[in-house]
């Protein structure tokens, strides 16, 4: 929430010192001898690397915002403010935590509309073809319940591993001995499947965890499995029963929906497909950039002229060899 903050701060101040700099400079600050304008402090501003990449960000917004704010709703931009509210206690708690970060209702859910522009653009540009969906179904395994333990030591794991085996109740010691808060009130119980979706939500469960659990048939407990805890970096312990396992089985097709949809989440998070389309949306929006300072900022998204030519000559080269196929073929 902070981090947000911050942000939409540093590039309101970014927005003020650009019309101020093309103003001709109001005084900020005198004092004997001297006086600091608008001017001086833009230009000290530019010696910041944060500048350029607040005003990288702002033309990523401006860019995005233009080309898919129309196909953002107003309902959708709601729906995704009550769910953080929620997430932060509440109408009354949410909006004081946005005072106490100098924002309001308004100013975040101007935000909100960026960041779903933004996803709006990728999912727009996403294509999947069957080889995606092969490359995701090798690393898929479809939902299944089961109930899980979770001990800061092996020692612990071990002691409730032995009451289990010697005819325990999994959900009585689950309850009773689990580490993890969020599962142990209910026995433990989670339901899961290869991506990071869990119920109850906000509930990790390592990988380790989850190989350990597909092997197992329905009723069956497992030995000890160690993971890493994700947040303090050491050693968790954990015991996963298996309740109902979904077999995975040898068709895909069969499980297209799931894999369409991992596919295009993984595609929305992966930086590189990130880069490519926000470079080929700038290119459409002929971005210019007027301060020479800043001339280089955008590199990073677009490709170099150089590049550029190559894939041109590329094009230009298979259309040849197309035509050329063409004439001889008749």
């Amino acid at each position: 929430m902070k981090k947000k903050s911050l942000k939409l701060a540093a590039v309101s101040l970014l927005g003020i010192l650009v019309l101020a700099g093309c103003s001709g400079g109001k005084e900020v600050a005198s004092m004997k001898g001297s006086k600091i304008s608008e001017d001086d402090l833009y230009a000290e501003l530019k010696k910041d690397p944060q500048t350029a990449s607040v005003l990288t960000n702002m033309i990523i917004k401006d860019v995005t915002e233009n080309a898919y704010g129309k196909d953002v709703k107003d309902a959708d931009v709601d729906k995704e403010y009550k769910k953080v509210e929620e997430q932060n206690g509440g109408k009354k708690p949410f909006e004081e935590l946005l005072k106490q970060n100098k924002l309001d209702v308004k100013t975040y859910k101007e935000s909100i509309k960026g960041q779903l522009a933004f996803q709006k653009m990728l999912e727009s540009n996403i294509k999947i073809e069957d080889k995606d969906l092969k490359e995701t179904w090798a690393t898929f395994h479809p939902k299944v319940d089961a109930q899980i333990m979770m001990f800061e030591s092996k020692e612990d794991a071990d002691k409730a591993l032995t009451e289990v085996k010697d005819g325990g109740d999994f959900t009585k010691v689950a309850k009773e001995k689990s580490k993890d808060e969020t599962t142990k009130k209910d026995g433990g119980k989670v339901t899961f499947d290869s991506t990071m979706t869990t119920k109850p939500e906000m509930v990790y469960v390592p990988d380790q965890v989850k190989e350990a659990a597909y092997k197992l048939e329905d009723g069956k407990v497992s030995e000890v499995v160690t993971a890493q805890n994700m947040q303090t970096g050491a050693d968790s312990f954990y015991l996963v029963k298996m309740v109902k396992n979904q077999k995975k089985g040898n068709d895909y097709k069969k499980f297209e929906k799931e894999l369409k949809e991992i596919t295009k989440q993984n595609k929305l998070q992966d930086p590189t497909f990130q880069q490519k389309i926000v470079g080929e949306e700038l290119e459409k929006a002929n971005v210019k950039i007027a301060d020479d300072d800043f001339k280089d900022i955008l590199a990073p998204y677009l490709p170099q002229k150089e590049e550029k030519a190559k894939k041109d000559d590329s094009k230009k080269d298979d259309k040849k060899e197309d035509k050329e196929e063409t004439t001889e073929s008749k």
